[in-house]
């Protein structure tokens, strides 16, 4: 597939909603490092750490996140994530390397409440991608749409323009499904940079998505950077979210997955066979600690 580049200037239609970038901390080598921020409570849900937070408390720390100006990014971790979190080497330490992680799987929250430090509920990119839309409109922030199909993208921006006023555009691309060259890359590089975004918002799949951020996220120097998944498919159209009560059921990949069969049915599949023994793992623990063998 082609490559499909876009930044702020070709974009006629959003023009008024395209401020000018935002002064970026990070451009003075000379400036004092910022204190570090104080650390969130966290738990441990089959072995991955998540930030016991709220939605309105990840948005707050990610405003906290851009105010300090050093790069960093943010986990939105679901069920796929942590299976991928136990079966591939190269996960833990993209994991242990974020400043924020979360809950975005309801099994992973209602997991967490057989301990004494649940998480406090769900907190789903799908609806974190426009508290962060709303949050850069007050605070004039520029946000960065990375991925995705062609035009999706583009369609995301520009919505989250319309409903969230105040929201810089700072770039738009769909780079296209294979490893760029190294100047394609460097070009790729330079265009973020001078975009001026607080945020870089990704669309490249798990784990893609969490692999590309960690290799480059430091030298790209945006304060926040966040795979989103299919949040742009969800906010362009070209992707439907559950029903609200699918939701709370805990089904939304029940519904994603009757969606998209062909393509989701291998994953889920994969997904619910980790979980099952995850949850059997959880039980013979829960005997041990009872002083009983399963043996006897």
């Amino acid at each position: 597939m082609s490559a499909h580049f876009s930044t702020t200037h070709p974009i006629a239609p959003v023009s008024p909603v395209i401020l000018p970038p935002a002064s970026n901390n990070t451009a003075n080598p000379d400036r004092q490092q910022p204190p570090a921020l104080p650390p969130l409570q966290r738990c441990n849900v089959w072995e991955v750490p998540f930030d016991r937070v709220t939605m309105s408390e990840a948005v707050d720390r990610i405003e906290q996140l851009v105010e300090r100006g050093e790069p960093s990014y943010v986990i939105t971790a679901n069920l796929n994530y942590v299976m991928l979190h136990h079966r591939q080497a190269d996960i833990p330490p993209i994991t242990a390397a974020a400043d924020l992680i979360l809950a975005d799987g309801q099994p992973i929250v209602w997991r967490s409440q057989l301990g004494s430090d649940a998480l406090p509920e769900r907190v789903a990119g799908s609806e974190m991608i426009h508290k962060l839309a709303c949050r850069a409109g007050q605070k004039r922030w520029g946000i960065y749409f990375l991925g995705g199909e062609p035009g999706v993208a583009e369609k995301c921006a520009k919505r989250l323009a319309r409903d969230y006023p105040g929201m810089r555009i700072a770039g738009i691309e769909s780079p296209p499904f294979r490893a760029l060259s190294a100047d394609e890359q460097a070009q790729q590089d330079k265009r973020i940079r001078d975009s001026g975004a607080e945020i870089l918002l990704v669309a490249f799949g798990q784990p893609k998505g969490e692999r590309w951020i960690h290799e480059h996220y430091k030298r790209l120097g945006v304060p926040v950077s966040i795979q989103l998944g299919a949040s742009f498919d969800f906010i362009a159209g070209t992707a439907k979210r559950a029903p609200k009560i699918w939701q709370k059921l805990g089904a939304e990949w029940t519904y994603r997955m009757l969606s998209d069969p062909k393509r989701l049915v291998p994953r889920y599949g994969r997904n619910a066979w980790f979980l099952l023994q995850a949850l059997v793992g959880d039980w013979k623990q829960t005997v041990k600690r009872w002083g009983m063998s399963l043996d006897d």
